[in-house]
């Protein structure tokens, strides 16, 4: 019987880890260990563990490589393992523990946006085209061979959580499409270009704040490739404020400062100027940029 290791964290990987376990007996779900989510604070599990106690599969949440590796080998042995976003860098103890090798599931054509956040970088960054690559994964950063892979074109206006959701059902069906041949150890992957190559850097605290200086092409991509989560933050009138969706006007406002135009939440930037389309104020919910202004009885104000 082919057995599948599966290793992934969020809900990205869930449609993955649907499609595999629909088809294929996977023997065990590697995810992260639970950690504290929303307000409360409280540990909570990830959306991979919480689907794989849901359909019944065994969870393993290692804190460690050797842990890891002690894990799948109780539950073993694999002939495949398969990757999507664990949040994890995986050591040759644990890459060499499948008989045909570990595929991963990477949301960007490689080489471009090796790394940590590739759709985030890709929408900040102001690209036109993304895809999703199924590599064999080796020692290095995303630099495995490459299995297949399909381009994607992103629409106008689209974020980093609803990118994502298309690349996650995409990269579920490259997955299927890859594996008969993984599994009969037949995969003939080419190996990986460096021409082209950028790496997908972590989102950082720094990076999630936006420069009114900018152009407003610049903020507002700033702004899709961080919405919904974690979310790019601007100071308006003294607080942090997340903004979770901003688009370019030809209505203006002085750089550094907004005001509300024909209904419309406008701040200037460097070059002109950008709708507050949707905003967070600091321990309140998302909402539209004119729920906010009604709420705050004022019609214009300073961002920084």
């Amino acid at each position: 019987m082919n057995r599948i290791a599966f290793l992934g964290t969020p809900a990205a990987a869930v449609p993955s880890l649907t499609a595999l376990a629909e088809s294929y007996p996977v023997g065990v779900v590697v995810t992260r260990p639970d950690r504290p989510r929303g307000r409360s604070g409280k540990p909570m599990p990830s959306p991979v563990k919480e689907h794989a106690d849901a359909i019944g599969l065994p969870v393993i949440q290692a804190e460690s490589s050797s842990a890891l590796r002690e894990g799948l080998e109780a539950h073993g042995p694999f002939e495949v393992g398969v990757v999507v976003a664990y949040g994890r860098i995986l050591l040759p103890e644990v890459l060499n523990l499948p008989t045909h090798g570990i595929l991963n599931v990477h949301f960007s054509l490689l080489p471009r946006w090796r790394g940590a956040a590739p759709v985030a970088r890709a929408l900040i960054s102001g690209d036109k085209m993304t895809g999703v690559t199924i590599i064999q994964l080796d020692e290095g950063l995303d630099t495995g061979p490459v299995i297949t892979a399909q381009a994607m074109d992103i629409a106008s206006g689209e974020d980093a959580g609803s990118l994502t959701s298309r690349l996650a059902e995409v990269g579920a069906r490259l997955l299927l499409d890859s594996l008969p041949a993984a599994l009969s150890g037949s995969l003939q992957p080419i190996t990986q270009s460096n021409d082209g190559l950028t790496y997908a850097e972590k989102i950082t605290s720094e990076d999630r704040v936006l420069d009114v200086g900018e152009n407003p092409e610049s903020f507002v991509n700033k702004v899709r490739g961080l919405s919904p989560t974690p979310g790019a933050t601007l100071q308006i009138d003294g607080q942090p404020h997340k903004i979770l969706e901003a688009s370019v006007t030809e209505h203006t406002s002085a750089v550094g400062s907004w005001a509300l135009l024909e209904g419309m939440v406008v701040a200037g930037v460097g070059g002109g100027s950008v709708e507050i389309v949707r905003l967070q104020p600091p321990g309140r919910r998302p909402q539209s940029g004119a729920d906010w202004v009604r709420g705050r009885r004022k019609e214009s104000g300073q961002i920084l």
